[in-house]
């Protein structure tokens, strides 16, 4: 595959370039939620006392649940720092808030759902670390860390290598 000279590359649509950048985000986190969330199901006492449905089910909930938060924080995060020629502008500001957001609702959601309404449980293979006072799992905070650092990174070389320069 060759690449576009940069006159050509200044001339595409920044939509174009935009969408794709988001297309692929969205896409990589779809992907790396989906292994995550079924990787460290035996973190979760789920894996002891549920059914293989109840698993597949939860994997697959919580995967589609973790698109819509992944979604949202990003939306947030290009309202408040992006620019219209994203992923071309602005796109560390918008990354680093997109994962501050999204660990910021994780490490809320998992100490509501584990702690106060005992939505679901840990086992005991779960590391736990104190985030301001709150007990949260560890996996689920690495996860709003690894996964959308990954679908950035490759967000931002696939929409590089589609404008023809970074």
């Amino acid at each position: 595959m060759h690449k576009v000279p940069a006159l050509v590359a200044e001339r595409q649509p920044p939509a174009l370039v935009w969408l794709l950048g988001l297309r692929v985000y969205l896409a990589v986190i779809l992907a790396g939620d989906l292994l995550w969330e079924v990787l460290h199901l035996p973190l979760y006492a789920l894996w002891r006392t549920g059914t293989l449905r109840e698993e597949a089910f939860a994997a697959g909930h919580c995967t589609l649940g973790d698109l819509l938060i992944a979604a949202s924080a990003l939306m947030l995060a290009l309202l408040l720092a992006g620019d219209q020629r994203w992923p071309r502008e602005r796109f560390w500001p918008t990354a680093i808030l997109t994962i501050a957001f999204g660990l910021a609702y994780t490490a809320f959601s998992e100490w509501l759902n584990v702690f106060v309404r005992a939505a679901w449980a840990y086992s005991d293979w779960m590391p736990i670390v104190s985030v301001a006072g709150l007990k949260i799992g560890l996996s689920p905070l690495l996860q709003w860390i690894v996964v959308p650092g990954a679908a950035f990174a490759i967000a931002r070389w696939v929409t590089t290598r589609h404008e023809g320069g970074p």
